[in-house]
């Protein structure tokens, strides 16, 4: 395992910026991510789409897979009243300050995305 510390700034797209500083090393994990937002699109437990919150807000975690297929990051953010609310990161959460993320590369492992029949939806598969 190699560590890769990431650092994006005001306007880049979270969940694009990590794909993209991921792009041909294999498999990864964000072990977490801690930073700002202007704007937050969650795709929360058992919605088909994603809710996006305007304003100033605080990530306070980020976590999830990263492989060829995209990512699959779950977040929890806080806004300025400290009302905190978490789900799916969906393209679109917009870096307000910056966005510091500390990622896992692995080596010698292939991650990629199949659909699973028990689940409906394209789950890990780890090589």
């Amino acid at each position: 395992m190699a560590a890769l510390p990431l650092r994006l700034y005001p306007g880049d797209d979270l969940r694009g910026a990590i794909e993209t500083a991921l792009r041909g090393q294999g498999a990864a994990f964000v072990l977490q991510g801690i930073g700002s937002l202007s704007v937050a699109r969650l795709r929360l437990a058992g919605r088909p789409g994603a809710d996006e919150l305007l304003g100033d807000m605080e990530i306070l975690t980020l976590a999830g897979s990263v492989s060829p297929d995209g990512a699959h990051l779950h977040m929890t953010v806080a806004d300025s009243e400290g009302r905190v609310l978490g789900g799916h990161v969906a393209p679109g959460c917009i870096v307000r300050t910056t966005a510091e993320v500390l990622v896992a590369l692995l080596p010698g492992h292939a991650f990629g995305r199949e659909l699973d029949g028990a689940t409906g939806y394209p789950e890990l598969v780890i090589r």
